[in-house]
């Protein structure tokens, strides 16, 4: 390494420690939830192949799931394959639902999932996921289903529409059924049959890669949340990224409408 690059790194290291130091002093978010975007442009802008780029984000996955379990973060839900994303190539699909199901069998076997007691879930529609991947998610959320310290939760086929309208369908349907009156419908009962019912709403939404939008992603729980926009593809994402993210979160008022 030459003197040049130590001394920055040696910068941003300090850097580093002291922002961590300030956001520790601030109220840190209970829910963050990520858009992972950019392991394709990534990929290219790197020189190499686009499956480099998946597995490179890949593993992102669990450096930025270590960085909020050391900050106390207590549940981190990241938008891993949306619905939409079955109209990519076929070889890229299957390519990219691989990767997931090891991800899920790798980490329920991760020390460090059991010791900090890390519940692991996959929300979305899991008639679309192949019936490998079902096994691995089960397995996952079997070996986890105790754990309440912290929630790590991997959207497969998800899509934040598709997910309200099944939520209208169940409720319509309990109605019907003669279980639920149309006066007892409100904002409480449509939360309680969507994915994360038993959640808090994210508190912070991240997206990477510069793009300026949600992509159907937690459109119902959202409402509140505060938004965050990293000029930085996924593979890249480094910890400074997510401390500047929670410091842009505790720098800003909460009111909620008063």
């Amino acid at each position: 390494m030459n003197a040049g690059g130590f001394l920055t790194d040696r910068a941003y290291s300090v850097y580093e420690g002291r922002l961590e130091k300030e956001i520790r002093d601030g109220p840190m978010p209970n829910h963050i939830a990520i858009i992972m975007d950019g392991n394709r442009r990534y990929a290219v802008a790197s020189g190499k192949d686009i499956r480099e780029g998946h597995i490179a984000g890949k593993d992102k996955i669990q450096d930025v799931l270590d960085w909020c379990l050391k900050l106390g973060v207590k549940s981190l839900t990241v938008y891993a394959f949306s619905t939409e994303n079955f109209k990519r190539e076929e070889t890229e699909v299957s390519f990219l639902l691989e990767l997931m199901e090891q991800s899920l069998i790798e980490m329920a076997d991760d020390p460090r999932i059991h010791e900090y007691k890390v519940r692991l879930r996959v929300i979305g529609d899991r008639e679309l996921i192949p019936e490998s991947m079902a096994k691995a998610i089960a397995t996952a959320e079997e070996k986890t289903a105790s754990y309440d310290n912290y929630y790590f939760n991997m959207a497969i086929a998800y899509g934040g529409r598709q997910e309200i309208v099944s939520a209208v369908k169940e409720i319509a349907t309990r109605v019907k059924n003669g279980e639920l009156d149309v006066d007892d419908i409100d904002e409480s009962m449509v939360s309680g049959h969507m994915y994360t019912s038993d959640l808090p709403d994210p508190d912070l939404i991240l997206r990477t890669s510069g793009e300026l939008r949600l992509s159907n992603f937690l459109l119902w729980q959202l409402a509140y949340s505060e938004l965050y926009f990293a000029d930085v593809y996924w593979p890249s994402f480094r910890y400074i990224d997510l401390l500047r993210a929670i410091r842009s979160f505790q720098q800003r008022a909460r009111r909620y409408g008063k």
